[in-house]
């Protein structure tokens, strides 16, 4: 499928506004997770674009590929180069159920095997709200480890109860009534945790030498921003943290700009020589 996305430029008072047509090719695709979970996504691309830099995204609870606001930033990251996002374990057209970021490194990891497979020279990842802990995770436990990463509006730790939003997801996930309203949301949990996996907390310290950038909103309502100081600190110095005045939680917050500077990052740190912007 192909879309076209004009895309309206600023205009000075008195002159015409000027209108960008950016064409992008949106293919689905399909994988396969190290556990056996199938999983189904798309691939994103301009039709300017070439195969050097893909971005691997993952979505936040409850989303998937399809959503309008989580399409809208592919899109906007297809600018800067490929995008390949699949749908996580228990999400959208995806098979399994969710573990709400245990085993969802699997997925992420498929999505960065499939980049690797579709011929693009460098992979970075992009995770958002629990896609954002996955990435953490991925990115500090996997041996295939993205060129950099960021995380959007992460937590730093699990059984967040601090804000009325995390309540009511704690709520989706622990009570029965809770469990059948997450299906009609969308989402197919699997069982509690037997065992507790590490935090991202616990393991952001292992990322380094790979580049990552930490990017939360000052006004995050699920998650605040103290998570991402504490994941900065705990990352030994080895992080860049962005603390975005006015912005809320994960991709229904993102605008253009955001997205191009989170893009504009990963390429210019992905690419070795140390030029950060």
């Amino acid at each position: 499928m192909t879309e076209t996305i004009p895309v309206r430029t600023s205009k000075d008072p008195g002159q015409q506004v000027g209108v960008t047509v950016v064409s992008t090719s949106v293919t689905p695709v399909t994988s396969m997770s190290h556990d056996a979970v199938p999983l189904h996504g798309v691939h994103v691309r301009c039709a300017r674009s070439v195969t050097e830099l893909a971005f691997v995204v993952g979505h936040g609870f409850t989303n998937h590929v399809r959503k309008p606001y989580v399409h809208r930033v592919l899109r906007r990251f297809a600018r800067h180069g490929g995008v390949v996002a699949l749908d996580f374990r228990g999400h959208g057209r995806s098979g399994g159920r969710s573990t709400v970021g245990r085993d969802e490194v699997h997925d992420l990891a498929a999505g960065v095997s499939l980049a690797r497979l579709l011929g693009y020279r460098r992979v970075v990842t992009v995770g958002f709200s629990m896609g954002a802990s996955v990435a953490l995770r991925h990115a500090a436990l996997h041996g295939d480890r993205p060129d950099a990463v960021a995380a959007v509006s992460a937590p730093s730790r699990w059984w967040v109860r601090d804000t009325p939003a995390m309540r009511r997801v704690h709520w989706l996930l622990e009570q029965p009534h809770g469990r059948l309203a997450a299906r009609a949301l969308g989402v197919r949990l699997g069982p509690p945790w037997t065992a507790v996996p590490e935090s991202p907390l616990e393991v952001v310290h292992r990322i380094a030498p790979t580049p990552l950038l930490l990017v939360h909103g000052e006004h995050d309502h699920y998650f605040g921003p103290a998570h991402a100081v504490a994941l900065h600190r705990a990352a030994g110095g080895d992080a860049r943290l962005w603390l975005e005045p006015g912005v809320r939680h994960a991709e229904s917050a993102m605008t253009p700009a955001l997205v191009d500077r989170i893009a504009t990052w990963l390429d210019h740190s992905s690419r070795g020589n140390g030029d950060r912007p």
